[in-house]
């Protein structure tokens, strides 16, 4: 075989290790963001927050800038520009490359929002609860309720073990006996275990939240249904949740009827008891529930214009120690040759890719306000079809690096929260030869679901129907997929009794 030389010219991309921060920091959520900066001030001692800066060297404080890059904003005006923030405060034409990336079971008819138990005080009471049980979790909840009984350490011992198999909406999932087959095998050992469980379990299911360690729904329901005072819809209540909740689901009024003897009013009044119980007692201490979103943007009217802000609370404010940093220049050799050179320039990257961050952020928010304006000035209904790729064109960004930005990322609103991806929507044709937003069709399928009468629903061919009167040109199968999207039940389930 002959060897020969050959010269070929080709074309890559090296990621060096500041461009992968960058990219990596962008499609962080705020919460690890957060979690991401904790880090690195543990391990970097050259890299602080401003906070600390100010505390142990206010003679440096007073000539720090009075402005970062978290507390900037952007106005967005007729013309759709905004100001720009300096390429040197942002890495200049690094900028450029970190931006355009490297690439091309709930039960129908008992509502879904946590309700407080059957007898509850006034607001301020069923504030302060939820308050209380965002604090604690369902466990601690649990054996605070415990502390004022007198058990004995293996009775305790057993309520911690049926405690610890609730799921995070409070139910027993798993079976009594294959509990106590965890923890012994011996034949009177285990028939012993399973009566301490079974007492357990009756005094578990007695605490608070009414409906806790239930080991089905209907369960679940029968122990809230029995703290309430008896009557006769109570009654005619706890039969269907024991043995016809398919036909309470179904809504088949008839067969209630010949199932408990029930006259019709008498069937809605029960329904009406069913429907104020909590399906999940232990939603309202999952930790999920209880953190609240904080947005990274903040937008507010301004006259006839709208203001596009970084949320300050979410931008941490980072900095150089110049204390350490002056050292590391007095040392021979200076930084370069020192130990902690490499830890410098890893500080300065950090800082200069958080800002990078919060820029873009800044800047795609800026463009998503101005494309639809439609919506911060009339809700839902005037948003406009909007894809990704038309902010990557407008911005001069790819669109994988709007895709990082938009996921995880939330604005506040007059009109509430949202994530920045809910703006994006693919568009149907009206008879204008225009396009309508998706997200506009949903808001008025919702409409028309709110206003429709509950004894003749509207089904999916309706609201097609209705939707092509109002221009637009929808499937009943698009209607279907939308309504589902939004848990709208079909109008078969939603007719009342």
């Amino acid at each position: 075989m002959k060897q020969t030389l050959q010269v070929r010219l080709s074309q890559h991309l090296a990621l060096t290790p500041q461009l992968q921060q960058s990219i990596r920091l962008l499609q962080l959520s705020t919460l690890e963001l957060h979690q991401e900066v904790e880090q690195m001030l543990a391990s970097n001692p050259l890299l602080e927050t401003e906070e600390e800066f100010s505390v142990s060297t206010p003679e440096l404080a007073a000539n720090a800038p009075a402005e970062t890059a978290a507390d900037s904003g952007g106005e967005v005006g007729e013309g759709g520009e905004a100001p720009e923030l300096s390429a040197e405060d942002f890495g200049g034409t690094e900028r450029e490359d970190w931006e355009n990336g490297t690439e091309g079971d709930d039960f129908d008819g008992i509502r879904e929002l946590p309700s407080s138990s059957p007898g509850s005080g006034s607001d301020d009471d069923g504030e302060r609860e939820s308050q209380e049980s965002a604090e604690l979790t369902l466990a601690q909840h649990l054996g605070q309720q415990l502390a004022g009984h007198h058990l004995s350490a293996e009775d305790r011992a057993v309520m911690h073990v049926l405690i610890e198999s609730l799921n995070e909406d409070g139910y027993l999932e798993d079976p009594l006996e294959e509990i106590a087959a965890a923890f012994t095998d011996d034949a009177e050992e285990l028939e012993e275990l399973l009566d301490r469980l079974r007492i357990a379990l009756k005094l578990l299911q007695s605490l608070e939240p009414a409906g806790i360690a239930a080991r089905d729904l209907s369960e679940c329901l029968v122990l809230q249904l029995r703290t309430l005072a008896k009557s006769p819809e109570q009654v005619i209540a706890i039969l269907i949740c024991k043995s016809h909740l398919e036909l309470l689901a179904r809504r088949d009024m008839r067969r209630l009827m010949a199932e408990t003897g029930a006259d019709e009013t008498l069937l809605r009044e029960a329904q009406l008891l069913i429907t104020k119980l909590e399906p999940k007692p232990g939603r309202r201490f999952a930790q999920g529930a209880a953190a609240a979103i904080v947005p990274d943007v903040i937008v507010r009217k301004s006259g006839r214009e709208f203001r596009v802000m970084l949320n300050p609370e979410v931008a941490p404010k980072l900095r150089i120690n110049e204390l350490y940093a002056n050292a590391l220049r007095a040392t021979r050799g200076g930084i370069s040759n020192s130990p902690l050179g490499g830890q410098l320039q890893e500080a300065r990257w950090f800082i200069k890719n958080i800002q990078q961050r919060f820029d873009t952020i800044l800047r795609v928010s800026q463009a998503i306000v101005e494309r639809q304006r439609g919506f911060f000035t009339h809700g839902e209904l005037a948003m406009k079809p909007l894809v990704l790729r038309e902010i990557a064109d407008e911005l001069g960004l790819h669109e994988s690096t709007i895709s990082r930005v938009t996921t995880a990322k939330y604005m506040a609103t007059s009109w509430g929260t949202f994530e920045l991806k809910y703006f994006f929507g693919s568009g149907l044709s009206t008879e204008a030869g225009g396009e309508a937003s998706s997200t506009a069709v949903r808001a008025l399928i919702k409409q028309f679901v709110a206003a429709e009468d509950t004894k003749k629903p509207l089904s999916d061919s309706a609201l097609a129907a209705m939707l092509e009167e109002q221009g637009i040109q929808c499937a009943r199968r698009t209607v279907a997929k939308y309504r589902e999207a939004m848990k709208i039940a079909p109008a078969n389930l939603r007719k009342a009794l």
